[in-house]
């Protein structure tokens, strides 16, 4: 807000913002209660006249209650209104479903206009972010609850729009989003590379739209297996974005590990509730370690062609 003086940041009273010192850009702030759906339109209105606004609510509500704001007020006008998802996956798990954002990056990826951004840690949002201000139309930037460790500090910084190599390799390719299913991946291509002797790629997919299909078909070209990571229901969302560009430009087997199709309705931490769904470094590896085992049992079956992957 300071360095752009038509940025202004339109809350939904999540009291984020609590006791914060906005100086000369105070008049800039603005807390709109709880109201999704006004606030959309709100950000609508002020973006067509003149103004950046940055939204800050819950991905829960973005992506669901105020939907019909979003594709008709800001998708439709391509308008420059920056939603600030928090909350995100199931970082609310202490409230329930209801909280619960497994949907959001399906909704928003398939809305004409819409950039959409999963950073991994502090350092990738604040790149992304600087990024994402100088749009000319909206974008939803996915964000969690509560700090999450960081990227191994010789990550190169993101570029919006282009898959980021944080591991190379290409007989296992791991395609990761979000700051927990992105170290999950990490720490299982350890894994699988020191105990299993396997070459594995990590690629941290942190723009789902517009999708970088250059790098993911480079960067899968020889790979046994591509594995997508994420912490979102497995319709819609980073398994469905990698599904959709390899079959239309380069085939390649696909094991999709996301939260399963159907309501986490076990209230607990964001760890716990992905752990109990096998989204974690263990995880990943017992998954790829089977799909292979499946794979190969395939390609050694006299006169098979197919059979169904276990």
């Amino acid at each position: 807000m300071g360095a752009d003086p038509t940025a202004v940041c339109l809350d939904t009273d999540t009291g984020l913002f609590s006791g914060v010192d906005f100086g000369d850009a105070a008049a800039r702030y603005l807390n709109l209660g709880i109201a999704e759906h006004t606030l959309m339109g709100v950000a609508a209105g002020m973006a067509a006249s003149g103004w950046r606004p940055y939204v800050n609510t819950m991905a829960a509500f973005a992506g669901a209650r105020a939907l019909e704001a979003v594709k008709i007020d800001i998708a439709y006008n391509a308008l420059p209104v920056r939603i600030m998802a928090t909350h995100s996956g199931v970082s609310a798990g202490h409230l329930g479903p209801t909280h619960h954002a497994l949907e959001d990056l399906a909704v928003m990826r398939v809305l004409p206009n819409m950039t959409v951004v999963v950073p991994a840690d502090g350092a990738s949002t604040t790149a992304l972010l600087g990024q994402v201000a100088d749009l000319p139309g909206p974008a939803y930037v996915r964000l969690g609850r509560k700090p999450t460790p960081s990227l191994p500090e010789d990550t190169p910084p993101p570029v919006l729009g282009r898959i980021q190599r944080l591991r190379d390799g290409g007989e296992v390719v791991l395609v990761c989003a979000g700051p927990l299913p992105v170290l999950a991946a990490l720490e299982a291509a350890g894994t699988l590379a020191a105990e299993d002797g396997l070459d594995v790629g990590v690629l941290h997919a942190h723009t789902l739209k517009p999708f970088d299909t250059g790098t993911l078909t480079a960067a899968t070209a020889g790979a046994r297996l591509v594995v997508t990571v994420e912490e979102h229901w497995p319709s819609g969302g980073l398994g469905s974005a990698v599904a959709e560009e390899l079959a239309e430009h380069a085939p390649r087997p696909l094991l999709r590990i996301a939260m399963p199709d159907r309501f986490v309705d076990t209230v607990g931490g964001q760890e716990r509730l992905m752990a109990d769904n096998g989204i974690t470094a263990e995880g990943v590896a017992a998954r790829v370690r089977a799909r292979l085992a499946g794979l190969a049992d395939t390609a050694a079956a006299p006169g098979t062609q197919t059979r169904p992957i276990p």
